[in-house]
């Protein structure tokens, strides 16, 4: 094999920043810190091959051995201690690191190299023997856990009775005597665990330990975070071998993780949490509640203007905002990692602005960063301004947004409810990776332990959810599966609702409001909008939603659904009056009735989208779908119409369809029944006509669903043309429209260079599309899908993500050769999938000219279609 072992250090660094593929993100990032002169404690990375090679054959390379002796002895001549040496001990740490931040990897161990005879010899050289036990014991709970996965339960157990036994509240309270007796007791739980003694040498730790790093690569909670995130299996991780540096020598030591701007707002200061006299695992798991940053400038501002000096160093040189671990030993401060800072959606936005304006980024790197999924997180709802509430407890603002849900106190069991249709709030003392899964089903997080650098702040920000973590107020019992608030206790399944941008807790469900642009998010999509080439439009069906639409940036309406227009309760009678009529002419008579509630509905919506165009599709559900199914409800309509319920029955019988989805809907319906076809074109025009008059400018275009043979859509062509020129006589006033299709049915995507000569424009309804290419019904494939994605059949919902091998290539097809019969031809897609942002870098790739997409979903679509422009230059650049 090739190299196996990168050495880093301030005497001799391997690799760099530019390596993470091979020496996984923390390795790069140690070799990058190391080459820039920070003070980086010395080590050496293992590989990610090596994982690669162990979990294909079973073992380890023969020649890895001799690299990380070599490794070891490259560590023992920086530091000037030496591994197994009982009177100078080297200890290290040991941690996994692959090329993406993966907190479903393998726990760091630390202190690893320790003994029976190494602790004394420690205490000698440290002159403080409290501390040597301290970092023994740690190490033993921490192997036995990580390594030997005993667990920690038994240990923490021992800690709590020896705490008790001493009458102090923190670990670092315990004294000499008590520690030693801890040590003692904690090698016989090793030994009850595992069947084994605690490992006396050394080397065998280490490669214990080791292996244990590669066998992580593949252990549950790894899988499941790799599944969430679509992280690729083969990739492997690194493992990092490192000396110790202690922050638990005395209160001149400390430990911390900084933030070189604040991770929830994106303000430009230092962030940090730091414990004193106190080890790494301390801060990141919770368990000791952290002190601020003002703290450190207060207590150690000699220390705080290092930080700072090492922050603006960091982010000059990787022109990011970075996350920072250091750890500060008996005066002296050490960087231990550092990685590019996990934000809140809003901080993510203001950084990348703020960065565009200090010249450490362009605009088009700007926009290029933005997470598209964060992005739509930063449009969650929030508590709706005058919302009466009582706030049952405070917690620390961890990750912005406010969410309600149901109490629930596991991972499997948040998972499990999320999956029936739940709203669920993830409730836990603190959480681990084993939560990972939970979290990303939950709408929010709430424990009771740990700061805004915990696990559970960390991946909460990462997922854009709202979270409220070390409520030092909630206290939660797993076995009676309650909470207690304060002086109320919960059960689980109890509504909460908690805001991650001030802390609250609140008991009960509050209302919430929509979320309004920021000024930086405004700029973002300035930048997008100059960049991008694809125009972004909204699917919108009120007067409302289109207003919404247009405040975050739509362009135009792509899809305006009719039929929502009659389900109103003041109008669905009227269709109903008109689906039960014996003839033509009492269906006609029916629609007049309707004809003006059309209208001024798209007089409503022409003026909000004055200027810019508008797609209306002509009526698409089958008529059943108005009509009721419980017998009281058809009575009252038999007695409001004035006829006998076996009539209604009758109809109801007769529209009934086995496979609604493929039957009389559509432009099928404006065929047979020409009427419905020519009072929706008049409302239309004559809508289009009056706001004319007043000034507005109208672009309306008429889409006909379903079409799957060019002679439908050439009818109803006709008969809509034909209702223009009635309506522009009548009114003495001409607009401009144009008329095309939905391309739904794989059969006129197929033969689109005929339906292009009846068409000024297509547009893709990619939920049938997918729907009729699948065979899958979208109402039962539910079913079958989960066994499908077990099974490995399928690896993401095509009704989330576009298709690109299927329906995609129905959609290549017909866009080449609908263009190729006729060059105006407009095309764009109106799916749910005009969303989601595979799709619509899809999009672009294949020439449409817009996608369409929900209000709320418009700002995505704007900075997607930026990044897909950057990738084609890059691909064209290659």
């Amino acid at each position: 094999m090739s190299k196996l072992v990168y050495l880093f250090g301030p005497e001799r660094t391997d690799g760099s920043g530019k390596m993470k593929a091979v020496l996984g993100g923390k390795g790069a990032n140690l070799a990058e810190m190391a080459r820039l002169g920070l003070p980086v404690p010395p080590g050496f990375t293992i590989a990610t091959t090596v994982c690669v090679h162990y979990l294909k054959h079973g073992r380890i390379p023969r020649e890895l051995k001799q690299e990380v002796s070599r490794g070891l002895s490259y560590i023992e001549r920086s530091t000037g201690k030496r591994f197994g040496d009982p009177e100078n001990p080297l200890l290290v740490s040991v941690r996994s690191g692959a090329r993406a931040s993966m907190p479903g990897m393998m726990d760091t161990v630390l202190n690893l190299g320790l003994n029976d005879a190494a602790v004394e010899g420690l205490a000698r050289k440290t002159g403080n023997r409290r501390f040597a036990l301290d970092a023994y014991r740690r190490l033993i709970e921490m192997f036995g856990d990580v390594v030997m996965k005993t667990g920690r339960e038994g240990f923490e157990a021992e800690l709590h009775r020896a705490r008790e036994e001493q009458g102090v509240k923190s670990d670092t309270e315990l004294d000499e005597t008590a520690l030693e007796a801890v040590v003692q007791r904690f090698k016989a739980i090793f030994r009850e665990r595992t069947g084994e003694d605690f490992p006396q040498e050394p080397e065998r730790q280490l490669w214990l330990a080791i292996e244990a790093v590669l066998r992580s690569w593949n252990n549950p909670r790894a899988c499941e975070y790799r599944k969430i995130y679509q992280i690729p299996d083969d990739w492997g991780t690194a493992v990092n071998v490192q000396a110790m540096v202690f922050g638990n020598l005395g209160e001149n030591s400390a430990t911390g993780v900084l933030f070189t701007r604040d991770p929830a707002t994106g303000e430009k200061r230092l962030y940090c949490e730091y414990l004193p006299n106190a080890q790494g695992e301390d801060i990141v798991a919770g368990i000791r509640t952290p002190l601020p940053a003002e703290n450190l400038k207060q207590e150690m501002p000699e220390v705080y203007a290092e930080l700072e000096k090492i922050s603006r160093k960091l982010e000059r040189h990787y022109r990011e905002m970075m996350d920072v671990e250091w750890t500060l030993e008996a005066g002296r401060l050490y960087i231990l990692q550092c990685r590019v800072g996990k934000r809140s959606p809003q901080a993510e936005v203001k950084i990348a602005v703020d960065m565009a304006g200090e010249r450490l980024i362009s605009k088009q790197d700007a926009v290029r960063r933005i997470d598209p999924e964060k992005l739509s997180a930063l449009l969650h709802q929030r508590i709706a301004p005058g919302a009466r509430f009582t706030v049952a407890a405070k917690g620390i603002a961890a990750s912005p947004g406010a969410a309600w849900g149901e109490i629930v106190l596991s991972a499997p069991k948040a998972v499990e409810w999320a999956q029936a249709g739940r709203r669920v709030i993830l409730v836990r003392h603190q959480t681990s990776a084993d939560d990972v899964a939970g979290m990303a089903k939950a709408e929010g997080v709430l424990t009771a332990a740990g700061g805004t650098t915990s696990h559970a702040a960390v991946v909460a920000r990462g997922m854009g959810k709202p979270a409220v973590v070390g409520c030092g107020d909630l206290h939660i019992d797993y076995e009676t599966g309650t909470v207690q608030l304060g002086s109320q206790v919960l059960k689980e399944g109890e509504v909460l609702t908690i805001d991650g941008s001030t802390g609250s807790v609140i008991i009960g469900r509050v209302p919430m409001e929509p979320p309004q642009l920021t000024p930086e998010l405004e700029t973002i999509l300035k930048w997008a909008d100059s960049l991008r080439r694809l125009r972004v439009r909204t699917n919108a069906d009120t007067p409302a939603d289109a207003r919404k639409a247009r405040e975050f940036g739509a362009e135009g309406i792509g899809l305006c659904r009719t039929e929502h227009m009659f389900f109103a309760p003041d109008r669905v009678g009227v269709m109903q009056e008109m689906i039960l009529a014996e003839d033509e002419a009492g269906r006609r008579r029916a629609l007049e009735k309707l004809l003006p509630m059309q209208r001024q509905d798209f007089v409503e919506i022409f003026r909000v989208m004055d200027g810019l165009p508008v797609t209306i599709r002509t009526l698409d559900p089958p008529l059943h779908e108005f009509l009721p199914v419980e017998e009281e409800k058809i009575a009252q309509l038999a007695e409001r119409l004035g006829i006998t319920v076996e009539r209604v029955k009758a109809t109801i019988e007769k529209l009934e369809e086995a496979n609604p989805m493929l039957g009389f809907r559509g432009c099928r319906l404006g065929i047979i029944y020409p009427e419905i076809t020519e009072m929706q074109a008049r409302a239309i025009f004559e809508a289009a006509c009056q706001v004319k008059k007043e000034g507005v400018r109208v672009l309306p275009e008429i889409m006909i669903p379903l079409v799957g043979d060019v002679e439908e859509l050439k009818r109803q062509r006709a008969l809509i043309e034909q209702v223009a020129e009635q309506v522009f006589a009548e009114t003495g006033i001409k607009v401009k429209y144009t008329v095309g299709t939905m391309i739904e049915v794989p059969r006129a995507a197929l033969l689109a260079d005929e339906i292009a000569t009846a068409a000024d424009f297509f547009s893709f309804g990619t939920n049938d599309l997918t729907q009729l290419t699948y065979a899958w019904s979208r109402d039962d494939y539910g079913k079958f899908f989960s066994g499908y994605q077990k099974l490995g059949i399928v690896s993401f919902n095509p009704f989330d993500t576009l298709d690109t091998k299927g329906v995609g290539l129905l959609m290549k097809w017909c866009s080449k050769n609908g263009r190729r019969v006729n060059r105006k031809l407009k095309l764009g897609i109106c799916g749910e999938h005009g969303g989601d942002p595979q799709t619509i870098a899809f999009c672009h790739e294949i020439g449409l000219d817009y996608v369409s997409c929900s209000p709320f979903r418009v700002p995505v679509a704007r900075l997607v279609a930026a990044q897909a422009a950057f990738t084609k230059m890059e691909r064209k650049d290659v």
